[in-house]
């Protein structure tokens, strides 16, 4: 498994579907200057995966507030995330999901962040947040049964947010509103003896 933290993140077109339309050359560098969280999940109609994709949509306006672009991807045909996107979130489905949902049929894009499961033919649950810049700064790769956090993805996005504005580095658990550090051995001693 490479990591791509601090490295650009590998650009891909392909075809992608939101709500009912489907984009012929949808592409990541489209969202040059915006942060983007991009996601991997395994498959269409499955059982972890409705639940990830219903809890980036039901924060969808927390990610919006931040202008940060939330992309999903799977190995599926878009025909496959179209006819999902029509199926009940009662019957297994994402209806309701509005932002882009990418088609990695040939796998290229899964391949290229390193999370396809070879033999499987399915990518794991890998989560690239993408800087203005289309830098990684931040990554996680779950095995096929663990489902994600989206609490911990927005406190990324923030923290990453705050180090851009401010400079100042982010300690642990630290969330929005708390106290931060200068990134330097009088800013530890700081941050310590408060």
């Amino acid at each position: 498994m490479s990591v791509l933290v601090g490295k650009q993140a590998p650009d891909f077109k392909a075809v992608a579907v939101q709500e009912d339309k489907v984009i012929e050359n949808f592409s990541l560098g489209q969202f040059k200057g915006k942060h983007v969280v991009l996601f991997f999940y395994p498959l269409d109609f499955t059982f972890v995966c409705p639940t990830e994709l219903h809890a980036f949509a039901e924060h969808l306006e927390e990610f919006n507030k931040r202008s940060t672009q939330v992309v999903a991807v799977s190995v599926d045909s878009h025909y496959s995330h179209l006819a999902w996107l029509k199926t009940p979130k009662g019957k297994g489905g994402i209806e309701g999901v509005h932002y882009p949902i990418v088609s990695d049929l040939n796998k290229t894009i899964s391949r290229d962040y390193d999370v396809l499961v070879e033999g499987r033919g399915v990518a794991y649950r890998g989560l690239f947040l993408i800087d203005k810049e289309g830098i990684v700064r931040h990554q996680v790769v779950n095995d096929l049964p663990l489902g994600r956090s989206v609490q911990e993805v927005l406190r990324m996005v923030d923290a990453l947010q705050f180090f851009e504005k401010n400079g100042e580095v982010c300690p642990a658990n630290w969330h929005k509103g708390d106290k931060a550090m200068k990134p330097n051995q009088k800013g530890l001693e700081e941050f310590f003896g408060k």
